[in-house]
């Protein structure tokens, strides 16, 4: 029987946020193959994303709010025990899609275990940390999506939409630890939120979202679907709002940069990028 604290520290809504990755690339395949799609779908979603959070919160055992959770329960034993097995069963599952598959997903494993473990702490350096998560939440995803959901498995996945992926997650991911510098902090850790301030914190996420969203402009003018950029920018504009309303209220009271304005902004971008991405998904394949 799975104890409260381990059905709550796994996170399982957090993998939401992570969803458009799958979206967007499973929307640039084109020829799906969708029983691997489902599975690959499972894989990340049920086992791998909360299994990394299981491990994260295992090893940093937070007194204070954490992604999707206002007060978490104190880690115990079962977590870990719970985070490995699901681990285990992430890879003997990804052996079923294709090896190279089987490697990216544990590749992904050990770098969230990585950053997390207490003998290594990749998230306690700044721009290391940050590089992680967006090389392997972005483009390894990205990726691995791309190649495990073709039909023929290809390794030739675009550049492009690999980039964007990485700048969209790179974009957002300081927002996610603006609430979390004092206690990030007493835990020995400097994230890159605390490094730019909240100020500036803003300000970098408005330059690399800028990018994201210049990256994208360009594939799909140069794939010819210049008008799927015009309805993704029409999606997430409601994003853009919140984040200029939000950057306002931080620039006037530091305060405001909480748990409470953090989760907004979290749950309104992946509900806008979700829907964005799904809608390119079912334009690609029913046009």
């Amino acid at each position: 029987m799975l104890q409260p604290a381990t059905l709550q520290l796994l996170r399982f809504h957090f993998s939401f946020f992570l969803l458009p990755v799958y979206l967007f690339a499973l929307a640039q395949v084109p020829d799906i193959n969708t029983a691997d799609a489902v599975l690959i779908f499972f894989i990340l979603h049920f086992l791998v994303y909360p299994s990394s959070n299981g491990y994260n919160s295992y090893m940093d055992r937070d007194e204070g709010s954490i992604g999707g959770i206002e007060k978490p329960m104190a880690p115990t034993r079962q977590l870990f025990q719970v985070s490995i097995a699901m681990d285990i069963a992430a890879l003997f599952l990804s052996f079923l899609v294709s090896s190279i598959f089987l490697i990216c997903v544990l590749a992904y494993i050990l770098a969230s275990r990585a950053y997390s473990y207490r003998g290594i702490r990749l998230k306690k350096y700044p721009w290391l940390g940050y590089f992680t998560v967006v090389f392997f939440q972005g483009a390894v995803t990205f990726f691995m999506v791309y190649h495990g959901s073709s039909q023929q498995k290809t390794i030739e996945v675009p550049v492009l939409p690999i980039i964007s992926a990485s700048l969209l997650m790179g974009s957002f991911y300081p927002l996610t630890q603006i609430y979390q510098h004092k206690a990030d902090l007493k835990d020995g850790v400097k994230t890159i939120s605390y490094l730019m301030g909240y100020r500036g914190t803003f300000v970098f996420t408005a330059v690399v979202y800028g990018l994201a969203m210049g990256s994208l402009a360009f594939y799909f003018n140069k794939t010819g679907h210049f008008g799927n950029f015009f309805l993704l920018a029409t999606l997430l504009f409601p994003v853009l709002v919140y984040f200029i309303y939000w950057a306002i209220q931080v620039w006037k009271d530091t305060s405001k940069a909480d748990f409470k304005h953090t989760m907004r902004m979290n749950v309104l971008a992946s509900c806008c990028s979700n829907a964005a991405f799904l809608t390119l998904l079912i334009l690609s394949h029913f046009e």
